[in-house]
C-alpha cells in the first residue's frame, strides 16, 4: 500500500471516531484525522452516562419500549433494536478498554433519568463519563499504536463513480492540503452546536460531517430536530456548563425565580418529564417572571451524596463561586445534540459506497424525533462496532429496508435573499439561530433564516483555512436545518412550531435532503 493510503480513514475523535479505529485495526490499516488534538470532542462533555439493560430489573424490550416513546413515531424501530439488544456487549467492550465505571458493592452502578421507566444509567467519575470513556479510548488508541493526525481538518470527500476513495484534509498549522485514499470513510466528527448562541458543545462541533457528505452526494435526514439540552449553567461571564439531566434523576428539583416548583404544572412526571417539555417549560416560566434563568435546587440532598454523585459539576460551579450544596443552580437551556444526520442504515452505510457515518453525526433512526437521554454514547459504540463488522462481511448486499412511513425527499433550492444582509460571522449567525431556529420556531422566524443562510450561501468567499470552513460548514449545516424545520409544519419531539403546536399523523414521515 502507497504512501497516504489506508483501509480505513476515519474523521473525528470522540467516542465514536476512537471506538470505530479500535475495531478496524485488526482489519487492516487505520488512520484517524481530527481537526483538534485527539481529545477535542463532545464525548468528553457527557456528563449523564450511557443507557444500557444490564440490570436484573431492566430487560432490553423495556429499553426497546423507552426509546420509542422518547421517539415520537419517528424511530426506526430495527435500530432501536439493534441498540438495546447490543448494549450489552458494547458496555462489555468498554469495561475491557478500562473505562472506570463507578461501582457499588462490585457491581456497576445505575442511575436514572428522565424518561427511563428504570435506572439504566452508567457513570463513570460520578458526572465525568465522557472523559473518562474518551481518555480510556485514547489511550488505547495511542497504546495501539494506531496513526493519529491531529490538527488537520477534512475539507473535501473524494468520490469516484458513487464510491469512496478518500478525503482531501488540510493542515489547520499551515494550510496545505493534502489527498488521503482509502476503502472505507468512516464519518465521526460529532454535531452542530456552534449554530446556537448557548450551547453546551466543544468549540469543534461544527457540522463538518453533515456538509462533507452532503456535498459529497450522502443524504440527510431529521435536521429539524435538533434538542435543548433545559440545563446549562447561567451565571454572567461564565460559558453556558451542563448541568446533567441526572442531577434531577437524583432528586433534583426546579424553581422558578419567585422559588415555587412549577413541572407539576407541564406534566405528570413533573421534574423528570422528558428534554424537550422541561426546555419549553422553563422558557414559560422565564417570560413569565421575566429572568432568563430558573434556578435547579439540590440543597435537601446531603453536602456527600451530591459531591461524590456530581464532583464535576460541584467543582466547576465552586470555582466560579457557587456552592452548589448550600445555594440554588441558576440555569436556563442551551442546544445540545444535534438529532439528525448523515443518513444511514442498520450497518452505518450511507448511500455512497465506502461511506460511513457514526456518532453524533449519523442518523440512524435510533432517536427518531427526540433522543432518549444517554442513547447517544451507546448508539456510537454499537453502530461503529457494525461498521467494522460490515466491511469484512462475506455478504455484501444492501440489507432490506424496514421504513415503513413515506418519507419527503427534498434538494436545497434557489431562495429569495434579503437585499441587506448582517455580516456573515460566527456572532451573527449563532444569535440568529437562537432566536429564529431555537426551542420554539415559526414560519416568520424560519423563512427570515432561510432567507439570511440562502444569502451567505451565495456571498460567502472560498473557504482558505479552518476558520473559514468552519463557517461554511455551519452556514451550509445550517440551512438544511432551518429548510427542514420550515417544512416540517407540525410539532413533534424536539422541533415545536408556535404557528403548529399540535402533532399531525401526515407529518410521521422523515425530510430527507439530497443534493
Amino acid at each position: 500500500m502507497k504512501a497516504n493510503e489506508y483501509d480505513y480513514i476515519i474523521v473525528g475523535s470522540g467516542i465514536g471516531g476512537l471506538y470505530t479505529a479500535l475495531s478496524a485495526r485488526e482489519y487492516g490499516s487505520v488512520l484517524v484525522i481530527t481537526k483538534g488534538s485527539i481529545d477535542d470532542c463532545n464525548t468528553k462533555h457527557a456528563q449523564g452516562g450511557i443507557a444500557a439493560a444490564i440490570s436484573k430489573d431492566d430487560s432490553v424490550t423495556l429499553h426497546v419500549q423507552d426509546t420509542l416513546n422518547a421517539g415520537a413515531g419517528l424511530c426506526n424501530e430495527e435500530a432501536v433494536n439493534i441498540l438495546a439488544a447490543e448494549g450489552p456487549a458494547r458496555i462489555a467492550d468498554l469495561v475491557h478498554y478500562r473505562v472506570p465505571f463507578d461501582t457499588i458493592d462490585g457491581e456497576i452502578a445505575l442511575t436514572m433519568e428522565a424518561a427511563h421507566s428504570v435506572p439504566r444509567i452508567l457513570h463513570a467519575g460520578g458526572d465525568a463519563t465522557g472523559e473518562h470513556v474518551e481518555l480510556a479510548l485514547s489511550k488505547k488508541v495511542r497504546d495501539a499504536g494506531i496513526k493519529v493526525f491531529e490538527n488537520f481538518l477534512a475539507v473535501e470527500i473524494v468520490v469516484d463513480k458513487k464510491k469512496v476513495r478518500g478525503i482531501k484534509a488540510i493542515d489547520c498549522r499551515t494550510g496545505t492540503a493534502e489527498n488521503f485514499m482509502c476503502r472505507y470513510l468512516i464519518l465521526a466528527t460529532g454535531g452542530a452546536g456552534q449554530l446556537f448562541k448557548y450551547n453546551t458543545n466543544s468549540n469543534i462541533a461544527t457540522g463538518d460531517g453533515i456538509s462533507l457528505a452532503f456535498n459529497a452526494g450522502a443524504e440527510i435526514v431529521d435536521m429539524e430536530f435538533f434538542q435543548f439540552h433545559p440545563t446549562a449553567l447561567r451565571m454572567p461571564g461564565v460559558p453556558p456548563f451542563l448541568i446533567s439531566e441526572a442531577v434531577r434523576g437524583e432528586g433534583g428539583v426546579l424553581r422558578n425565580a419567585e422559588g415555587r416548583e412549577f413541572m407539576k404544572d407541564y406534566h405528570e412526571k413533573g421534574d423528570l418529564a422528558p428534554r424537550d417539555i422541561v426546555a419549553r417549560a422553563i422558557l414559560s416560566e422565564m417570560k413569565k417572571t421575566p429572568t432568563d434563568r430558573v434556578y435547579l435546587d439540590i440543597t435537601h440532598l446531603t453536602p456527600e451524596t451530591i459531591t461524590t454523585r456530581f464532583p464535576h459539576i460541584y467543582r466547576f460551579c465552586l470555582d466560579r463561586g457557587l456552592d452548589i450544596t448550600k445555594a440554588q443552580v441558576p440555569v436556563a437551556p442551551a442546544a445540545h445534540y444535534m438529532i439528525g444526520g448523515v443518513k444511514t442504515n442498520s450497518w452505518g452505510e450511507t448511500n455512497i459506497s465506502g461511506l460511513f457515518a457514526t456518532g453524533e453525526t449519523a442518523c440512524t433512526g435510533v432517536h427518531g424525533a427526540n433522543r432518549l437521554a444517554s442513547n447517544s454514547l451507546l448508539e456510537a459504540i454499537v453502530f461503529s462496532k457494525r461498521i467494522i463488522e460490515r466491511t469484512v462481511s462475506k455478504t455484501k448486499e444492501k440489507p432490506p429496508k424496514t421504513e415503513t412511513v413515506k418519507d419527503t425527499y427534498v434538494s436545497l433550492a434557489e431562495r429569495p435573499i434579503p437585499k441587506v444582509l448582517p455580516p456573515p460571522n460566527l456572532t451573527t449567525l449563532q444569535q440568529l439561530f437562537w432566536d429564529h431556529a431555537g426551542i420554539i420556531r415559526d414560519k416568520r422566524g424560519l423563512s427570515e433564516a432561510v432567507g439570511i443562510l440562502a444569502g451567505w450561501q451565495h456571498s460567502l468567499p472560498k473557504p482558505t483555512d479552518q476558520s473559514s470552513y468552519e463557517l461554511s460548514n455551519l452556514v451550509l449545516t445550517g440551512r438544511l436545518l432551518v429548510e427542514a424545520a420550515d417544512i416540517r409544519e407540525e410539532s413533534r419531539g424536539a422541533h415545536f412550531r408556535s404557528d403548529f403546536p399540535e402533532s399531525s399523523p401526515k407529518w410521521q414521515h422523515h425530510v430527507i435532503w439530497k443534493k
